[in-house]
């Protein structure tokens, strides 16, 4: 159970820094720092998986490898293995406010390499001892990556045909007789993990919590897949049959299509969840809190037809239910769970968080609607619960106010008693802090008022997403002051 606290939501991309993107080095401690003056309990985080095409953390090539973009590059430099030179001449970004995801593919990974060909020789015994601790994810994700560097990139559906087949005479042979291409990956997850342990740590010493997030689905283009076939729903040629996604909502007209491949639940309840209870078990050694992304689709998914445009035309189809959660608090205990249900909910799927009795979600931007009363709205909150300003797929609050039509304005108006004087983002995030919700989290753009060209994700796009970033003197001791005061008002 969460006690009463407060948090707020940045991802790592997020942070201030020199080098193109946040990342594990002095400004994530600064924020730490931030937090602790701002008297918040709990850090909420996206995704810390390698991104692929479309740079979302909710499509990653691994469910347990973290982004090497991530990896500090002033501890590389510390310990000689690059230098400023290396970096001089490999540009990370030309916009501290937003990520440049091409140009980190291109130059971050190149730095990366050759701090990993300058430390190979002093790091080969650490390194070595690091793969087979580890051995259980880190074999399928180093193989995956240097075959896909094999194959310039290309999805694995795309290889040639003897790699499509993990542990085939033909990828144990590239394995023996590739292993310097393998420890660079090796390399990456060592760096990746020691420094984010180092500095999950240092919060947990402040009092803070990091909440990571967790994706239902893996991507198609994954080590995870590739690596266990018979856990998804796929064709003889290694296809999925049908793909992931949710039915027209609020967001879209067509619905979104994720197009991950459909777990064979039959094949894994079989197998007694052991690739869940692994991939639960790995997230709570890297987080404090765990939320699962999409939770109503263990009750029920939506597939799609593999090959379709949009997600239009699917069907609903039963999952595994609790007997998932069953199985894992059977081998794993009592853990510390958010669950995202937000979109169509039935009586089935409210029934099965209540069973579960993990804290859902509730939005506030969600909440107001003078003509239908709403769960989202904070006078019908159970404790058991966590409730958001916004998220990383709403509308900034100042975004969302922006296009409020009259009615739902002034509604919100009278039911938060906001003025501008407070500022209407304070006036919702007053409203958050206020309920009896367990936990209140509020996105840092909310707290800074921020419009819509600083949201972190508009659902159904490419393009223009997950690269937005705080500036340095935004994070300021005043804004701290200003949280904590709320945060104390309001016992959190």
């Amino acid at each position: 159970m969460i006690e009463r606290s407060s948090g707020i939501l940045m991802h790592i991309s997020s942070l201030p820094g020199e080098y193109g993107i946040g990342d594990f080095g002095r400004e994530a401690y600064r924020f730490v720092d931030f937090l602790s003056k701002a008297n918040q309990k709990n850090w909420q985080i996206l995704p810390l998986g390698v991104t692929s095409f479309g740079d979302s953390p909710y499509q990653c090539f691994s469910a347990f490898a973290g982004n090497p973009y991530f990896i500090d590059l002033n501890e590389l430099i510390m310990s000689d293995f690059i230098n400023n030179e290396d970096i001089k001449t490999n540009i990370l970004g030309k916009d501290n406010t937003k990520v440049d995801y091409g140009l980190l593919y291109k130059n971050k990974m190149s730095i990366l390499r050759q701090a990993y060909n300058n430390s190979k020789g002093d790091l080969f015994n650490e390194l070595k001892a690091y793969y087979e601790s580890n051995k259980e994810w880190l074999r399928e994700f180093s193989l995956f990556m240097a075959i896909k560097a094999k194959h310039e990139s290309r999805s694995w559906h795309q290889w040639e045909a003897p790699y499509k087949i993990f542990d085939s005479e033909e990828v144990l042979q590239f394995e023996r007789e590739n292993q310097d291409e393998i420890y660079f990956w090796i390399f990456t997850q060592y760096f990746f993990y020691r420094q984010w342990k180092r500095l999950k740590h240092y919060a947990n010493e402040k009092g803070i919590r990091i909440i990571g997030d967790l994706p239902i689905y893996v991507a198609e283009d994954s080590s995870d897949v590739w690596s266990n076939p018979k856990y998804f729903n796929l064709n003889e040629n290694l296809i999925p049959k049908t793909v992931a996604g949710v039915p027209p909502d609020g967001f879209t007209d067509t619905g979104q299509l994720w197009g991950n491949p459909i777990y064979d639940w039959d094949a894994m309840e079989a197998d007694e969840y052991k690739w869940w209870i692994k991939r639960i078990e790995h997230s709570f050694r890297t987080y404090d809190i765990l939320r699962i992304d999409h939770f109503r689709g263990f009750e029920s998914y939506w597939e799609v037809e593999h090959g379709s445009e949009t997600a239009a035309n699917g069907r609903w189809v039963k999952g595994p239910g609790n007997r998932l959660f069953d199985k894992i608090k059977e081998e794993l205990g009592e853990l510390n769970i958010i669950v995202e249900d937000l979109g169509y909910n039935t009586p089935e799927v409210t029934q099965m968080v209540e069973e579960s009795g993990f804290p859902n979600m509730k939005v506030l931007q969600f909440a107001f609607n003078p003509g239908d009363e709403s769960e989202h709205a904070p006078h019908g909150f159970d404790k058991n619960c966590v409730v958001y300003t916004s998220t990383h797929d709403n509308q900034t609050i100042m975004g969302w106010f922006e296009t409020l039509p009259k009615e739902i304005f002034n509604y919100v108006v009278k039911y938060s008693k906001l003025n501008f004087d407070e500022g209407l983002n304070w006036g919702i995030i007053r409203t958050a802090w206020a309920s009896t919700a367990n936990l209140a989290i509020a996105p840092i753009q909310d707290f800074l008022g921020l419009n819509d060209e600083c949201r972190m994700n508009e659902p159904g796009t490419l393009g223009g997403n997950w690269d937005w970033r705080v500036e340095k003197e935004q994070l300021s001791d005043q804004l701290a002051d200003r949280i904590r005061e709320l945060t104390e008002i309001y016992w959190r």
